[in-house]
């Protein structure tokens, strides 16, 4: 019976069907053994050669920059165009009930998981074509960029400065993608004048968790744009983002002025903040004990001892980093402007110091330091950043800088320095506090694999302590274990959180790591 029902089948759909089985087959033995986590659908497709689930390429992926996290994906989609991506999760999400999560990774660089899809899917962003001319394009005549999502700041800065303009809003560390940093809010020196990143964008284009690829901006599509900015991954996959650019100046005066006494240090922060005339373009402040001092090649080795000796004798300074952007004609008048500014401040008198640089150089002073040190490779990050509101700061000095910090004897970089509220666009996703003024705060230890466990348990004391001082923080690159801590942190933001994510990932697919939604919303 079998082989007569078989022999009414039309030859031509036999035919059709030895095709599709010798191509699955073909495509098994090429890429080896076939994760059972993902449907055999996926052979099917003709983005098959872009799947790798061998155990090298996928333990590539299987940790972030933390550390912390480890999850294996069963494969990696290596890119070679925004469709590639979208016909992936357009597969997923039509596989139901056999669908598989599916996270974007840039340059890994979270800490605590966003990256990572245990069992599913990583999409590697970087093979969209990183550096590539055709996926960053520049309008000098409108002063925006076009940035694919996978491409590193550094990328997007080199080419900008070839005509003249830069972005207004970076991050610290240059070598991070356009899309990762989007996707929490990308802060640094510049955000009390400009915002974070996210307020710096026009437009962009994203892969939903339904596999649509929609441009958005705050006139088209506004709800997705607004909830992706800051959205931690939970909506789409952002391919292309149009940043604001303005004039790129020449050079950088560079300062670090040092204070002994944090009320005068976190005053003066304030003030060069607050202030209507352009003055400094960039304000961050840190916390530094003796043995932080390091070799860093700011200081000259006699400046080095001196900082050294007076952090002994207080057991922790402070110091004020700011940048003064300029043009060489201009140099005259920035170096009065400075000195009648730096008459109004309260640093310690002889410990102000100055360096003029490049541009270029001074937003990427952190990788060309990293280059410079001998960190092993396999150091982890236990790091937690905290946005404290500005009437909590000295509490916090006290319970944690002078308190759970200094008794522990901190490890590592400590930055403290405020934004201004109203650069923040209150529509995007991004979890800050509800007061005009307020601080970021980031504990960046390296740790060991003997000492992380300490560090952690260290983080979890100061979140006690300040939800037991009742200051309300909001974590940036958060990190809970339970939904009530997710709703707790988005606030009043959670239940359009929710909606959008049944409106635009309704299964659940994307970025699990981080464990908002751990079943459909």
């Amino acid at each position: 019976m079998a082989a007569q029902r078989i022999g009414r089948i039309p030859a031509a759909f036999v035919v059709v069907l030895s095709l599709v089985n010798g191509f699955v087959f073909s495509a098994v033995d090429r890429l080896g053994t076939w994760p059972a986590a993902l449907p055999e659908g996926l052979l099917a497709l003709d983005i098959v050669d872009k799947i790798h689930v061998d155990p090298d390429t996928t333990t590539r992926f299987a940790t972030d920059y933390g550390g912390l996290s480890q999850a294996a994906p069963a494969a990696v989609l290596s890119p070679s165009s925004p469709d590639d991506i979208a016909t992936l999760v357009r597969f997923a999400y039509s596989s139901s009930p056999s669908s598989f999560s599916i996270a974007a990774h840039g340059h890994g660089h979270s800490i605590r998981g966003q990256a990572l899809v245990p069992g599913g899917v990583v999409v590697d962003m970087a093979s969209l074509g990183r550096g590539r001319s055709d996926r960053i394009n520049v309008s000098s005549s409108d002063w925006y960029v076009d940035a694919g999502g996978e491409q590193l700041w550094i990328d997007v800065l080199r080419e900008t400065l070839k005509h003249g303009l830069s972005p207004r809003s970076w991050t610290d560390y240059l070598y991070l993608t356009v899309g990762g940093t989007l996707s929490n809010a990308g802060i640094s020196g510049q955000a009390f004048r400009h915002g974070p990143q996210i307020s710096n964008v026009y437009e962009l284009d994203v892969i939903t968790g339904k596999g649509d690829t929609i441009t958005c901006s705050r006139q088209e599509n506004s709800d997705l744009f607004y909830g992706v900015l800051g959205g931690l991954g939970q909506f789409g996959i952002i391919t292309r983002a149009r940043i604001a650019l303005e004039p790129a100046p020449r050079r950088v005066r560079w300062l670090r002025l040092f204070y002994t006494d944090f009320s005068s240090f976190t005053g003066d922060q304030e003030l060069l903040v607050s202030m209507t005339e352009k003055v400094f373009d960039y304000v961050e402040g840190q916390l530094l004990t003796e043995k932080d001092v390091g070799n860093s090649s700011f200081f000259s080795d006699n400046d080095r001892e001196k900082i050294k000796m007076l952090a002994a004798e207080y057991g922790g300074i402070y110091f004020v980093e700011g940048g003064v952007y300029y043009e060489p004609a201009t140099a005259s008048m920035v170096d009065q402007k400075l000195e009648t500014l730096l008459r109004r401040l309260s640093f310690v008198p002889g410990f102000a110091f100055t360096k003029d640089v490049a541009y270029i150089s001074f937003l990427n002073r952190v990788h060309e330091e990293e280059t410079h040190s001998a960190a092993p490779e396999d150091v982890l990050h236990p790091w937690l950043n905290m946005f404290v509101p500005k009437s909590r700061i000295r509490d916090f000095e006290m319970g944690v800088f002078k308190g759970i910090l200094k008794n522990n004897n901190p490890i590592g970089l400590v930055l403290i320095y405020p934004f201004n509220k109203n650069k923040w666009d209150d529509k995007m996703s991004a979890a800050i506090p509800d007061e005009e003024v307020f601080y970021t705060i980031g504990l960046l230890p390296s740790a060991t694999v003997d000492d992380w466990k300490y560090l952690d348990s260290q983080n979890d004391e100061i979140l006690r302590f300040c939800q037991q001082q009742g200051i309300d923080f909001k974590q940036y690159l958060p990190h809970y274990t339970t939904q009530t801590d997710w709703k707790n942190h988005f606030g009043p933001k959670w239940d359009v959180f929710v909606r959008l994510k049944r409106r635009y990932d309704p299964q659940a697919l994307l970025s699990p790591g981080q464990r908002i939604f751990t079943s459909s919303p």
